[in-house]
């Protein structure tokens, strides 16, 4: 398997079932400026930051790996918090948003950009070489999730401070907002009985899934959930004012809250879960 190497770079979902071109790879980083976006993010990284690992091996900066990391935009934040990131992604539209984005930020001697398919990390970069992946709305666009998390899980390295953070689409936020926020009572249902729902910014059809189908993933992939946050809960069905009201303070702080219990997490649009390396990580405890 070879790769095309970058000093600095781009993501898109790995192993996509949708179109790949430089408009929907701008339409995204677009999308991620705009309040759900940007909501997303903040969410998605708080909820990681509790449960980074602090250094490396010897005390060794962090070797992070961002699977299909998008616009570079979650790459971007590890390296601002001292790691050193490898953007993997199969995308070269992707990554080409991403090195623009990554050298504007001026963090480009902390990312390097790698072209490759995700379930190929390990061809790439071996057994047990980084501290944390990342693998956040990756698995919805791939026929093989199972092999992308078990390639995730070979290149984590096997210490009880290493992290795995995957957040995917949820089955039932996508039955709800369907129904509630687009009043598409018809995308509803389909949602429901096939567990997948319309891609509109890529285009085609994209997987949903359940908190526990994901939790036995990553537990068949040898990967111990210590954690699970559902991701946007209400903000979609709160208006416009409403939101600006608030401030985005309040509405991240909110929603930060309600993301940690089961309850309301279990209508999210997106789940994250946070996972230890197998067998270490059975010391300490799961979820």
């Amino acid at each position: 398997m070879t790769a095309e190497r970058r000093t600095v770079g781009r993501a898109a979902p790995a192993a996509s079932r949708t179109r790949d071109d430089g408009g929907a790879a701008n339409r995204y980083a677009a999308y991620l400026e705009t309040p759900p976006g940007r909501l997303r993010c903040e969410l998605a990284f708080k909820n990681l930051e509790a449960y980074l690992p602090q250094t490396g091996p010897g005390g060794a900066a962090v070797r992070a790996l961002d699977v299909g990391g998008g616009p570079g935009e979650l790459a971007i934040r590890l390296a601002r918090h001292g790691c050193h990131v490898t953007l993997l992604d199969r995308s070269a539209q992707m990554l080409d948003v991403a090195e623009r984005a990554v050298r504007e930020a001026g963090v480009s001697n902390r990312v390097v950009l790698t072209r490759g398919d995700a379930a190929a990390a390990p061809a790439l970069f071996g057994q047990g070489v980084f501290d944390l992946v990342t693998c956040h709305h990756v698995l919805e666009y791939t026929e093989a999730p199972a092999d992308i998390l078990r390639a995730a899980a070979h290149v984590l390295r096997p210490a009880s401070t290493s992290l795995a953070s995957v957040m995917t689409r949820n089955w039932a936020g996508a039955v709800v907002g369907a129904a509630l926020q687009a009043g598409d009572l018809e995308g509803a249902e389909r949602a429901l009985a096939t567990g997948e729902a319309d891609e509109p910014m890529f285009g085609g059809r994209v997987r949903l899934f359940t908190p526990a189908a994901l939790r036995a993933m990553l537990l068949e992939a040898s990967l111990l959930p210590v954690a699970e946050r559902g991701v946007r809960i209400l903000f979609d069905y709160l208006g416009a004012s409403t939101v600006r009201d608030a401030g985005d303070a309040r509405v991240l702080a909110f929603e930060q809250a309600l993301g940690t219990h089961g309850e309301f997490a279990a209508l999210a649009r997106y789940t994250q879960l946070l996972a230890r390396s197998g067998t270490r990580a059975r010391r300490n405890g799961g979820m």
